[in-house]
């Protein structure tokens, strides 16, 4: 399957996307169609043996919409849609403004002494007063025609939409206002004109998608923000010449000489010279790192202090901020299960608003015989109902949410991801690299027979410097510090799970941990006491086995994380159970869960049976997450209901994750926990006022306060209450923009 996205023109309201998702969805080929109104953007999947790019682009044609590939329409986009938009509100005003003075001031204000010229006053020359009107109105008709043509573009093709309801409450209007003029020219008499509400009607809707367009356009700006990141211009090495040239021209490969103060153009490796980076705005983190030879820098990051040369290992698509734009904007562009519910009413609801809009003119003008009074009540209806509200609920707080998260260098993949997260229930941690720092170092060194310490370093050290693995590399650290030479080894075979076994010459070696002593039979009472004494230290032990003899024990201590107990507290505080998942040993295990505040521990679990151990928390009718930073945490990852990784690990653990923290910091996962849950919670507000803007308004606007005594609702007045409603529920969203992250720090300084 191949995921393609496009920008779509002529969406309106919810009733359009959903439109155009129900025209893919019959589509042999298309497996799933989104479409994110807020960002006017459809992320397709699809077969491409089945139907062609081009092939859905007709589809949504057909269905009466514009879609472009969405680099292309970026392209094309040189002028901000809200400044279109503004521009079109401008032209409307100049003409509605004195419209409405020529309309109402005879009404409004004559006991007050205003009255108009006498040329243009409806009393003695209504000729030339419904001219004036009709004359003014013209022009907003015109500048409002697009309200028009797709309306009906789409009434005619059976899917209505909010340009519809606009539509045809502005052409009833203008309609009714022709006949009036046609009155007043056979009668010479005043006659009601309804000019005034057709212009103020597409004036005020014009602002209302102003000031939506423009908050919306806040929602998405982390995306521009971290476009906006990448440098232009790189100076590269070639041919022993410094030449700047394009970043995009750059290749895998390429030596890129970077200066202090200037951007990362590409990620790289350092291959000469040394430096600080501030990568705060990839990962929201305030402190440079120091990097030298051998270390990977990433592109966008700024080079503070040294200068560096740099080979090119990621360039385009691949590199790392490119990753990230791309996951952010996919998180946007994706649904939340939670908005499956005003998808539903959408389809539904411009249909039953129109119907709602007849029956309600009718009724009244049964009970009244006033066509003008009907028409009022037919207008009104069809311009205070808002499906806009519906379908701007959900994806603009999954923007602001998504969008804060990636602020803080928090990369959520997609709205389930999101919406997940603040249900979850039990947070399971891995130890190693996860709650601790993952760079253990030797701290005892046992000799259970004749050989001495030295020689049993010298035996573990041989094996291990064949294995990548954390403890390996301290092994061989400690070894290198005494300056002890290493021996040849053959027939080394890692052990998944258990350990390590070689040989050198004709002697067999075997590294690992209880069970690989159990498994091979290696008698380990001897070592008993020493293995039950340094396991309740929390350290990690590494049993030597020469020729099937226990001869010595190698303990281990990794470092807790500085944020981790402040970070578990937090959870706690949230009402989460915590979890510690470990292929350690349990009085390892336990100790270090003792220190930071471990709810439950899983501990001597092989890599293969983690996922098993998930699935036994989820069985209990828990939604668990799992928090993890290795290749051997990704089956547990993926099963688990939210998969989060730690930046730092790898890429497998990445890539099997929903929720990327960048920052490598546990303080992160209480961060992302407590986003989601605000951004649920300005969900469900959307939602509440917007499908409650409609219970309550369409009531009123159908005349049932005005039955009960009440004031009549002025189409203007519905007009404004409709384009008020979006952008209540846009602002709404953008006031998770203030969130502010959780710090370790604030715990400490309690």
């Amino acid at each position: 399957m191949k995921m393609q996205r496009f920008k779509i023109e002529g969406m309106s309201c919810a009733s359009c996307a959903r439109a155009i998702e129900r025209s893919l969805g019959k589509v042999d080929g298309v497996s799933e169609a989104n479409v994110n109104l807020a960002t006017e953007k459809l992320s397709v999947s699809y077969d491409p043996a089945k139907i062609t790019e081009s092939r859905i682009i007709e589809v949504v044609d057909f269905a009466g919409f514009t879609a472009k590939p969405e680099k292309e329409k970026q392209n094309e986009e040189a002028e901000p849609l809200s400044r279109v938009i503004w521009h079109r509100f401008i032209l409307s005003a100049v003409f509605t403004v004195p419209l409405l003075i020529v309309a109402m001031l005879p009404m409004l204000f004559h006991a007050m002494g205003m009255y108009l010229p006498d040329s243009i006053n409806p009393e003695p020359h209504p000729k030339a007063n419904a001219t004036i009107q009709l004359l003014l109105c013209l022009p907003v008709i015109v500048i409002g025609k697009r309200y028009f043509v797709s309306g009906f573009k789409k009434l005619f093709r059976g899917a209505p939409n909010m340009d519809s309801l606009i539509a045809i409450g502005c052409s009833a209007a203008f309609l009714y206002g022709l006949y009036g003029v046609y009155q007043i020219i056979i009668n010479s008499t005043p006659a009601g004109l309804y000019f005034e509400s057709a212009a103020v009607i597409l004036t005020l809707i014009t602002l209302g998608k102003y000031m939506e367009a423009r908050s919306k356009g806040r929602a998405s700006e982390a995306i521009q923000r971290l476009i906006e990141l990448a440098p232009k211009i790189a100076t590269i090495l070639r041919d022993g010449n410094e030449i700047e040239v394009p970043v995009s021209s750059i290749v895998k490969g390429d030596i890129v000489l970077v200066k202090p103060g200037y951007k990362i153009p590409v990620d790289g490796e350092v291959i000469d010279g040394s430096t600080s980076i501030d990568e705060s705005m990839l990962t929201g983190e305030s402190m440079p790192v120091d990097k030298a030879v051998g270390d990977i820098v990433v592109g966008s990051s700024i080079n503070k202090n040294g200068f560096i040369k740099c080979r090119a290992t990621a360039v385009g698509e691949a590199s790392t901020l490119a990753q990230i734009i791309k996951l952010v904007e996919d998180a946007q562009s994706s649904k939340a299960p939670i908005a499956k519910l005003a998808d539903k009413v959408s389809s539904y609801f411009v249909p039953a608003v129109i119907l709602l809009a007849f029956a309600a003119g009718l009724t009244w003008f049964l009970v009244s015989h006033d066509w003008a009074f009907s028409l009022k009540i037919f207008i009104s209806v069809l311009v205070i109902a808002c499906p806009c509200a519906l379908g701007l609920a959900t994806p603009t707080a999954i923007m602001a949410g998504t969008g804060k998260a990636a602020e803080n260098g928090i990369l959520i993949k997609n709205g389930a991801s999101l919406e997940i997260a603040g249900k979850l229930q039990t947070i399971v941690f891995d130890k190693t690299g996860t709650i601790t720092e993952g760079k253990p170092k030797v701290t005892d060194i046992e000799a259970l027979g004749d050989l001495s310490e030295s020689e049993i370093l010298k035996y573990a050290a041989s094996v291990e410097n064949f294995s990548e693995h954390p403890i390996a590399s301290a092994i061989v650290d400690r070894a290198k510090e005494q300056n002890i030479e290493l021996l040849h080894i053959s027939n080394f075979k890692a052990i998944s799970g258990y350990g390590i076994s070689a040989f050198t010459a004709d002697i067999q070696l075997l590294l690992g941990n209880e069970q690989l002593m159990v498994k091979e039979n290696i008698n380990m009472r001897e070592g008993g006491t020493h293995i039950n004494s340094l396991s309740n230290e929390a350290k990690t032990l590494v049993l030597v086995a020469i020729d099937e003899k226990l001869e010595g024990i190698i303990a281990l201590a990794d470092t807790i994380k500085h944020d981790s107990l402040d970070a578990i507290e937090q959870l706690h505080r949230l009402g989460l159970e915590v979890a510690m998942l470990t292929g350690d040993n349990l009085n390892t295990a336990n100790a270090i869960a003792r220190r930071v505040g471990i709810d439950n521990v899983m501990a001597q679990v092989l890599p293969r049976e983690k996922s098993k151990a998930i699935q036994t928390i989820q069985q209990q009718g828990k939604k668990v997450a799992m928090v993890g930073d290795g290749i051997n945490d990704a089956p547990a990852l993926a099963v688990s209901d939210m998969g989060i990784a730690i930046g730092a690990g790898t890429s497998v653990a990445i890539e099997s994750a929903d929720i990327v923290l960048m920052k490598n910091k546990l303080s992160d996962v209480v961060t992302a926990i407590q986003l989601s849950r605000k951004t649920v919670r300005n969900i469900k507000e959307n939602l509440f006022w917007a499908f409650g803007y409609n219970v309550l308004g369409i009531p009123v606007a159908m005349g049932v306060w005005y039955a009960l005594g009440g004031p009549l609702l002025n189409p203007m007045i519905a007009a404004l209450a409709m384009s008020l409603s979006s952008v209540s529920v846009v602002a709404n969203a953008l006031r998770l923009k203030r969130f502010k992250p959780y710090k370790a720090s604030r715990l400490l300084q309690r």
